[in-house]
């Protein structure tokens, strides 16, 4: 149940309100902006709430039980405010998100609709979707382990114990020449076999992406260059000299862990856990029907 200070309980039994709409979001380093659907600039908890945003939100969908709350904030992408690169570099993600409803003529009287975080984010040229989740969507999350055959660690943390920061893994390019949005050859990667790249996250250090990173779709040699195909088109153009850092890839099977990484004493997977095939196969007539390991 929420509780409406008296002024704003007067001013929306009066019949005429003056009330808006204000987002404010803080992103995971610490910058805080605010958005409003009203026509002026409105002042919330020290933060200024734009209006030249356009900013609006589709309707609220509350329940008293553990269903997750959720809306949409649809604006328009301006360079001062909100960039569609910044959206594209991923600055968003993670970011949590404050509604409030505000009597306008005086933003003091407010009342806390919704706390929750950006989920999914579409974006275009000039306008954006973002999706707000409420604080029940964490209880949507999988924790704990998962039980499958491919390993459920993230290569280099403290449950895969591979150094991923190590020169035999890691590797510096600059990029030589520019064959599209998302494919370019690069020099630096020279001691490095044909794939082993393949999967991996690819950082950008320098350049119009700086801080940017996307994952590479396929790693080839021609030459003395690596040629890289990555699985987005980045959010500005790439240029030759453009520096980054790439990791390798793993595709979490225990060929890979065993042959690549020479770390199967901490493959966190079950390489023998039976397919659908073995749990809908029945016994055969003269087969080995002892119930023990197939295979």
């Amino acid at each position: 149940m929420k509780t409406l200070s008296p002024a704003l309980a007067a001013r929306l039994a009066s019949g005429v309100t003056t009330l808006c709409h204000c987002w404010i979001v803080t992103r995971t380093d610490g910058l805080r902006l605010g958005f409003t659907d009203h026509d002026l600039d409105v002042v919330v908890d020290g933060v200024t709430c734009s209006a030249e945003s356009g900013a609006t939100g589709t309707a609220l969908e509350q329940g008293t039980g553990l269903s997750a709350d959720s809306l949409e904030i649809v604006g328009a992408l301006t360079s001062g405010r909100l960039a569609e690169a910044e959206l594209a570099r991923g600055l968003f993600d993670g970011a949590t998100v404050a509604v409030w409803r505000v009597d306008w003529s005086s933003p003091a009287d407010r009342l806390l609709v919704l706390s929750g975080t950006i989920g999914e984010v579409s974006r275009g040229p000039s306008a954006f979707t973002a999706e707000v989740r409420g604080l029940a969507d964490r209880l949507n999350q999988p924790l704990g382990r998962v039980y499958q055959r491919t390993c459920d660690a993230l290569l280099g943390d403290s449950r895969c114990r591979v150094d991923a920061t190590a020169a035999a893994i890691r590797g510096a390019g600059t990029v030589a020449t520019v064959g599209s949005a998302r494919g370019v050859t690069a020099s630096g990667l020279a001691g490095y076999a044909a794939r082993w790249f393949e999967a991996g996250r690819l950082v950008w250090t320098s350049g119009a992406n700086a801080g940017a990173a996307v994952e590479v779709r396929a790693h080839g040699r021609a030459g003395g260059l690596a040629t890289l195909d990555l699985w987005e088109p980045m959010p500005a153009p790439i240029a030759p000299g453009d520096a980054f850092q790439v990791t390798a890839g793993c595709d979490k099977s225990l060929a890979s862990c065993r042959d690549k990484f020479a770390n199967v004493v901490n493959f966190r997977g079950f390489p023998d856990l039976p397919g659908n095939d073995y749990a809908v196969a029945y016994a055969e007539q003269g087969a080995d029907n002892d119930g023990g390991r197939r295979g």
